[in-house]
């Protein structure tokens, strides 16, 4: 029964996949997934071309679905107008774009219009938040610098600040570790702690070491799902290990998990995986709307931006 009719609240946070297929270049990469995700942390993880970032853009309404649904806090992503949806779940893409000039906070301010009225200004409420996302990636300090100004790990956090700036309960994140270096990866993966803590993360990650601190992890291969549970659960280690071709072992030091390669030996032979192909077409129109604030193209946004001015002018 839905939920959502039988009148039966689905908390917000709640993102619900059943029966996802989807279908690239001719070939299926997505094979009919179930999953459910509640407050925490999850981390996707598998070989390259498993469908992780497939899943993702599944996840988010940017991927056409041959097949099955996705539900957001009981109801299927299409029900919803693309204004709620985007106040309700925040994305930020593996190669996310916005205006080299556009100043960081100009950017980071992006991630309110969904929290806006159509002809609303930004208040001092909004600029709090604002502050406090450009606090929490560590690019503060430099607020009123261009993008274009930036190396590619700076723009990185630029840019995860403007998906925390959305304030959604569900934030969904590709490769937000890209570009960054060791210190920084590690303030982010303590960040994704804490907002696991109040709603619902969910990332793709290829570090198997900082993946390995989320609260779940879903393991992916040749895009079926090979296991999914807690990041400490020694079945769900198992399924890392052989989806990596024995290539890995899982093993404690100290407080936390560690992939550690095998170079001792050579592993057994895994079995290649088939590169996972570029998504075609665009996404439905509905989802394009939804997070056009977000993913907007750069010149779109510049034009966001002045009209912001001019209204608080």
């Amino acid at each position: 029964m839905d939920q959502a009719r039988s009148g039966t609240a689905v908390p917000a946070w709640h993102l619900q996949a059943s029966g996802l297929q989807v279908q690239l270049g001719g070939r299926r990469v997505l094979h009919g997934l179930d999953l459910s995700f509640a407050p925490g942390w999850t981390a996707i993880v598998g070989p390259n071309g498993a469908g992780k970032s497939t899943l993702l853009r599944a996840l988010a309404g940017l991927q056409p679905l041959q097949a099955g649904e996705v539900r957001l806090a009981g109801r299927p992503l299409s029900g919803w107008r693309p204004r709620e949806r985007a106040r309700q779940l925040a994305w930020m893409a593996q190669q996310g774009e916005a205006s080299g000039e556009l100043t960081v906070r100009d950017v980071v301010h992006l991630g309110r219009l969904p929290q806006l009225g159509l002809l609303a200004s930004p208040g001092p409420q909004d600029e709090a938040i604002v502050q406090q996302a450009m606090a929490d990636t560590e690019c503060q300090g430099w607020q009123h610098r261009r993008l274009s100004e930036l190396s590619g790990g700076e723009r990185q956090r630029v840019l995860l600040a403007r998906a925390l700036a959305v304030q959604a309960p569900v934030l969904l994140l590709d490769e937000p570790t890209t570009h960054l270096d060791p210190p920084h990866q590690i303030a982010l993966v303590r960040l994704m702690m804490r907002l696991g803590r109040r709603g619902t993360v969910i990332s793709v990650l290829h570090d198997l070491n900082l993946a390995l601190a989320a609260d779940q992890l879903v393991v992916l291969a040749q895009g079926d799902v090979r296991a999914i549970g807690a990041s400490d659960d020694p079945w769900v280690h198992r399924a890392l290990v052989e989806v990596f071709g024995g290539a890995i072992r899982i093993q404690r030091v100290g407080e936390q998990w560690l992939a550690v390669p095998r170079l001792g030996s050579e592993p057994a032979e895994p079995r290649p995986p088939e590169p996972e192909p570029a998504a075609a077409g665009v996404p439905p129109p509905e989802a394009a709307e939804a997070l056009a604030c977000l993913e907007a193209p750069p010149a779109r946004q510049a034009t966001v931006i002045e009209l912001t001015r001019h209204r608080r002018g």
